[in-house]
């Protein structure tokens, strides 16, 4: 199984731009453009879809992405661009922080409200 999760945007251009210059996605297919309804994206095996179709109700999705390095990989989006100064009264948009749940987790909220929860195991040893 796998889960293409469907983030309502605002704005396409500007939701591409965000996508492929500071999370590092990529166009899945060549031939999409920021005037299509819905466009996929692609990062390695995660996989996502944009669309402005959908009137105002899908605004605010959720994605859980698991990582290898989430330490790593925030430092790698700041360097790419990524704002963390957005939302002040959460930690968790700031930096990685252990969660009580056993994950280490960081969130990237993307200019139409949609938050991807980037997170990796807490291993004990």
């Amino acid at each position: 199984m796998k889960l293409i999760p469907l983030f309502k945007c605002r704005n396409m251009p500007e939701a591409i731009t965000f996508y492929t210059t500071i999370l590092d996605f990529t166009l899945k297919y060549p031939h999409a453009s920021a005037s299509d309804w819905v466009v996929n994206l692609v990062n390695g095996v995660a996989e996502l879809q944009l669309t402005t179709l959908e009137s105002d109700t899908l605004f605010g999705n959720v994605a859980n992405v698991r990582v290898l390095d989430v330490d790593t990989l925030f430092r790698y989006y700041v360097a790419r661009g990524l704002d963390a100064s957005g939302r002040e009264n959460s930690p968790v948009h700031h930096d990685p922080v252990d969660q009580t749940w056993g994950m280490r987790e960081f969130y990237v909220t993307d200019p139409s409200g949609n938050t991807l929860r980037f997170g990796q195991p807490i291993v004990n040893t």
